[in-house]
């Protein structure tokens, strides 16, 4: 897959991320873009996502959206969580911010790369094309990975590098 935020990643196993909002290659609805990125529509909600199957060991996750397309050498953060306790395997339409109803307690958020803890919604330049949007549970070996609020959306995937033991992804899409 050309510009892959996979490429330089090990493989690990993949377990199951579905959603009744978003689906690989389909296109975003209105409310998953960006109200604050003044998106036509845009209400920077996120989307519902639950998943299973993941590997034996798991003792929380984390969750990242990431855009590989934007306009800069290293992508966009689009939402980072982290310490998602291992009995939380789902989360809501719309509980994409530390202060949304059915945010996971104990889990953190990182300021994505508009400045905000939270979810923000799909947002490429006008007439640049579709973008995709990874949204990537990643199940990690350890409870807490002793990160920060002040730490990067980067340094997080620095720090699941070496604490991931699989992943789920649904990659929808985004252009106008």
């Amino acid at each position: 897959m050309e510009n892959s935020p996979f490429a330089k990643l090990r493989d690990l196993p993949r377990f199951a991320l579905t959603s009744t909002d978003v689906a690989d290659g389909v296109e975003l609805a209105p409310r998953h873009r960006s109200r604050v990125m003044e998106i036509p529509g845009g209400e920077d909600v996120s989307p519902q996502l639950r998943w299973s199957g993941f590997p034996e060991g798991t003792r929380s996750f984390a969750l990242t959206c990431y855009d590989p397309d934007a306009p800069t050498q290293s992508g966009w953060w689009h939402w980072a969580v982290f310490d998602i306790p291992v009995d939380c395997t789902e989360l809501a339409t719309g509980a994409g911010s530390p202060t949304a109803p059915g945010f996971p307690e104990g889990a953190l958020t990182l300021r994505n790369d508009a400045g905000m803890a939270g979810f923000l919604g799909a947002a490429p330049p006008q007439g640049h094309g579709p973008h995709r949007y990874f949204f990537i549970v990643h199940a990690v070996d350890v409870e807490h990975l002793g990160l920060s609020l002040d730490t990067t959306p980067a340094k997080l995937g620095f720090t699941l590098f070496f604490h991931s033991l699989g992943r789920a992804w649904l990659t929808p899409t985004f252009g106008w």
